[in-house]
This record gives C-alpha cells, sequence and structure tokens, in this order.
C-alpha cells in the first residue's frame, strides 16, 4: 500500500469518513506542509497540481443547494462526427458517474455488446529496468493506446494492478496524461474511452486531477479491497456489503466531484473532463510537455528523472522489509515527530507562548529562527534570498516604521474561526500600530465599536459583508473604516464556508444574528455580483 503512498494517516482521517457517512472529512485547519516540489517524501504527481477556482466574472455554483443544475452522467467511448448527424453517435456508455466499481470494471474488460471490445494495458515495468524504465514504460503505454484504436477497440484500460515486488508501478496520472495526448495528437482520441484500474487515487483530488487530463471511469481497486479487508478485522461494520461500501464511497466521491467542478462554475461532468482546469507548481518543461500539455507550470521543477527515483523510493519502502506490520505515518496532516515538516511545528509554538507569557526576548528569538526555517522548507517564498544593494538608499529618505505599520492588515478570519480572545487581539494590536484588523465574515459585537477605549480599542477597522451576511447591520456597516464585499473564500475559493453547528456558542450566534447550535453556511457565490 506504500507503493501509492498509502499510510495509516490516510486510511483513517480521510477513506474511512468517505465510507462510514458518505463524505469527505471535515477539516477545520489549513494546509501547512511543504509543497510537493519541496516535500521531504515522495509525494504523488496529484500533489503538484492546484485547483483553479471561479473569479468574479465566473461565479461558482453551489453544488448542494443548486444540486439541480449539476451531472456527473457523462457517455464514454467513440465519438461520431458531430457535423455529421447519424445513429452511430448515440452508440455510446452512460455512466451514471465516473467512479467504477469492481464487478463493473470486470464487466467491461469482457464486453462484446455490439462488438465492442476492451484493450487492458499494463502500466508497470520490471525492477530490474531502473529508473529509466519510466519513460520507457511511458513511451510503450502510449504506442499500444494508439495502436489499439486503430484496431478498433472502443474502450482501453490503463492499469496496474500487476505492480508488486517484482513491478513497480508508473504513476497513473503520468500514464493517463501521456496516453491522453498521444491519442490526441494521432487524432485517435475521440475512437475510444480511457478506463483507469488503479491503486493509486483513492481522494477526491486524485480522481479530479485524472478527470481533468481525459479519464473517462476510475476503478479505485485499493479502497475497494482495503475496506473489505478492515470489514473482516472489525474496523468496519459487518453490515457494510461490498455493493453499501462501494455505493457509500462512490456517493462521497459525487459530492467532492461536484464541489470541484463548481468551484469553476461548471455544472456537468462533460465539460470538466479533460479541461485540465490545474496549475502545476514544481513540475519541470519536459513533464509538462509529455504529460500535461498546456498546463501552466511557472517556475519548472522536478524531472522525469526525479519522479522515477521517487516511484523506486515508494516501491522500496512498500517491499523491502516483509516484516513491516504498520505503514509508515508521515504526518502530512498532523505533525509526527520524524515525519513531514510543517509551518506551525509544536517547538515554534512553545517558543511564541513563552515569549507572550513570559516577555522573553530570547523565546521571541528563537520562534523567529525556528518560523524562518518552517518557511524556507515549505514554501516558495522561503527559497528567496534578499540580494544587497550596491547603491543603498540612505535611511533618512525612507518612510519610517511608525508609517509603514499604517498599511498592515490582518487576514479576515471571523469570530467563530478563531476565539473572541485571539479575535479582540488582533483588533487591539492593529489599532496600537495604526493598521487595520478585519472582523472577518462572522459580524462583531456592537459593543467593540460603541464603547471605545483608546488604551484597549477592540473596534475592527475593516468590516466585511459576505455571501451569508451574518452581523451585516446599518449600525456595523457605518462604523467601519474599510467595507470589503467578499466575493469568494480566501482559504477556500469557490467553497463557501461552513461554520459546523456544534462550534455555534451563545456568543457567536448572537453575534451572527443565528441560533446556537445550529450550523452556518456561507453560500460559494455571493449574489450581490450579478449584473
Amino acid at each position: 500500500m506504500s507503493c501509492s503512498v498509502n499510510s495509516i494517516e490516510t486510511i483513517n482521517m480521510l477513506l474511512l469518513p468517505m465510507i462510514r457517512t458518505k463524505k469527505e472529512a471535515l477539516g477545520s485547519m489549513g494546509n501547512d506542509a511543504p509543497l510537493a516540489c519541496l516535500s521531504q517524501f515522495q509525494p504523488l504527481p496529484y500533489e503538484y497540481f492546484k485547483q483553479l477556482f471561479a473569479q468574479v466574472t465566473n461565479p461558482p455554483i453551489d453544488p448542494f443547494r443548486e444540486k439541480i443544475v449539476m451531472s456527473l452522467m457523462c457517455p464514454i467511448g467513440p465519438e461520431q462526427n458531430i457535423l455529421q448527424p447519424s445513429a452511430k453517435q448515440c452508440h455510446r456508455l452512460m455512466l451514471p458517474q465516473p467512479i467504477i466499481s469492481l464487478r463493473d470494471l470486470k464487466v467491461l474488460k469482457k464486453n462484446t455488446h455490439r462488438g465492442w471490445k476492451t484493450k487492458e494495458i499494463d502500466v508497470t515495468f520490471a525492477k530490474e529496468e531502473g529508473p529509466e524504465g519510466l519513460e520507457k514504460t511511458l513511451n510503450r503505454v502510449c504506442d499500444e493506446a494508439a495502436q489499439a484504436a486503430r484496431d478498433g477497440y472502443q474502450l482501453i484500460v490503463l492499469s496496474d494492478r500487476k505492480a508488486g515486488a517484482n513491478r513497480v508501478p508508473v504513476s497513473m496520472l503520468l500514464a493517463l496524461g501521456a496516453t491522453h495526448h498521444h491519442l490526441i495528437e494521432e487524432r485517435q482520441r475521440m475512437k475510444v474511452g480511457l478506463i483507469l484500474e488503479t491503486g493509486e487515487a483513492r481522494e477526491v483530488h486524485h480522481v479530479c486531477v485524472l478527470l481533468g487530463y481525459g479519464a473517462d471511469g476510475i476503478c479505485p481497486f485499493f479502497v475497494f479491497e482495503m475496506a473489505k479487508s478492515l470489514r473482516e478485522e472489525g474496523v468496519l461494520e459487518p453490515a457494510l456489503t461490498d455493493e453499501v461500501l462501494y455505493k457509500n464511497y462512490s456517493e462521497a466521491m459525487e459530492r467532492g466531484i461536484s464541489k470541484v467542478m463548481a468551484k469553476m462554475g461548471i455544472s456537468t461532468l462533460q465539460s470538466y473532463k479533460g479541461a485540465q482546469i490545474f496549475e502545476a507548481v514544481g513540475l519541470a518543461e519536459e513533464v509538462i510537455n509529455k504529460c500535461f500539455k498546456g498546463t501552466p507550470s511557472r517556475i519548472g521543477g522536478v524531472t522525469f528523472k526525479v519522479l522515477a527515483k521517487e516511484a523506486y523510493e515508494r516501491h522500496h519502502l512498500a517491499y523491502s522489509d516483509k516484516d513491516m506490520l504498520v505503514l509508515r505515518n508521515p504526518g502530512l496532516y498532523h505533525w509526527r515527530q520524524g515525519g513531514e515538516k510543517h509551518i506551525n511545528d509544536p517547538v515554534s509554538l512553545a517558543n511564541l507562548q513563552e515569549a507572550a507569557v513570559n516577555k522573553s526576548t530570547n523565546a521571541y528569538d528563537r520562534f523567529r529562527e525556528s518560523t524562518l526555517d518552517s518557511v524556507r522548507d515549505c514554501t516558495i517564498r522561503g527559497q528567496l534570498e534578499f540580494v544587497p544593494s550596491d547603491n543603498p538608499v540612505d535611511i533618512s529618505e525612507v518612510e519610517p516604521a511608525s508609517e509603514i505599520v499604517k498599511r498592515f492588515a490582518t487576514g479576515a478570519m471571523s469570530f467563530g474561526s478563531i476565539s473572541l480572545e485571539a479575535h479582540q487581539t488582533l483588533a487591539v494590536a492593529m489599532n496600537k500600530v495604526g493598521g487595520k484588523s478585519n472582523t472577518g465574515e462572522g459580524g462583531e459585537n456592537p459593543d467593540r465599536y460603541l464603547n471605545q477605549d483608546p488604551d484597549f480599542n477592540r473596534r475592527s477597522a475593516i468590516k466585511q459583508v459576505a455571501s451569508g451576511r451574518f452581523g451585516v447591520t446599518i449600525s456595523y456597516l457605518a462604523n467601519s473604516d474599510d467595507l470589503q464585499i467578499k466575493m469568494a473564500q480566501g482559504a477556500k475559493p469557490g467553497e463557501g464556508g461552513e461554520l459546523p453547528g456544534y462550534k455555534v456558542t451563545e456568543d457567536i450566534a448572537k453575534t451572527r444574528h443565528s441560533v446556537a447550535g445550529v450550523g452556518l453556511i456561507s453560500p460559494p457565490p455571493h449574489h450581490d455580483i450579478y449584473s
């Protein structure tokens, strides 16, 4: 399982909630782990891609409350010339959604209905070939797929099922992207449907990237086989039959895929498939040109040589130690000693707390150093360095710090997403230095701006009006220096916001003019932006 970077953390935090609740797991913290190109582990190629989202000119869709306009049903298989209407245009296979069960995959592989036939192509290579085998395999897969299309096959199944101790899998994303673009160049893509049998994809993001780069259907066999195993071990309930396991997981995937499509204002899967609505961060031009042609990758990055090396490292981790009973946990979501680095690590937070409580300069210096180290390890900006100027400007010609800080503004974190103490402390601090704090979308208690204390001013200078309009009153709007009309979430662009009911206390509900214990949702589109 580690060959596809499936860890205990992935299973417990992502897969089990999807299988049990039919929904993606809900988390409240941002991702402070390194970019894939800076990771000290071996991330899958999916992690190099960032989803794009609709800006103001193209509002997102609410995938749950506007579900009626969305559809994941999609025809697959050979397409005919749309300029020459014929009955053959209807000779296609309709999938209600793109996740295929193990049983349905077997049917597709053996299907002979109406003369259809399926070609299965292995995307693994012998361990003895070394890292050089990755590019060779990509070329082989592309050639076999093009030949299958010319030979009249209607479906092509790309499979990494043969991966094992002696065979290394090529990432399904690389194999799919290379095949998809090769078939386009050979003018064969519209003649076949591309089905994936993979143990690698298991998250919504993985599936969306595969769909975006040309997949017609996906069978994540590892997820289904893992779920069966956990049921036999008593981790999952016996009542979850194979059919229920598939339905629960596929329903969670449907919700997740719809949400990702809705971020771009796309209502049908047919419009999303092959649209490549992603930007790559950290992939070299040679990888983009072969597998993801047309995708922006602004800073360059890892080559096929690096990707092949990481594939071998994942393979070694999975098969080198036969006695390894516990899967490695890299700490991608929660910090772990010896795991993946995080910007907010325990050492930095402990130093910050000591500096704040004891007013310790030494503790703050340690906090600053550890934080800078974390930023260097995790972000692109951390790779930049100041270059001293040969002609420095005299300090007397530069604005003093007291003027510069007036341009400072806090992030728009609402009361509810953070505590009242934290929210007020940010406001007091910004007011003392002359900067501006931001209420976020959760409103502000009138006492904070109607009863101002010059020495302890808790009033936020920037007031937000978001899609949920929480806490917005005439008084709230009048007592602001800046008004922000929030077109999209900064942390979750295109997705809207959600404050779970268990977090909505009496104080939060009063400030937001709501009821305690009731979940509060900010819809993805801000309806005031329409003309």
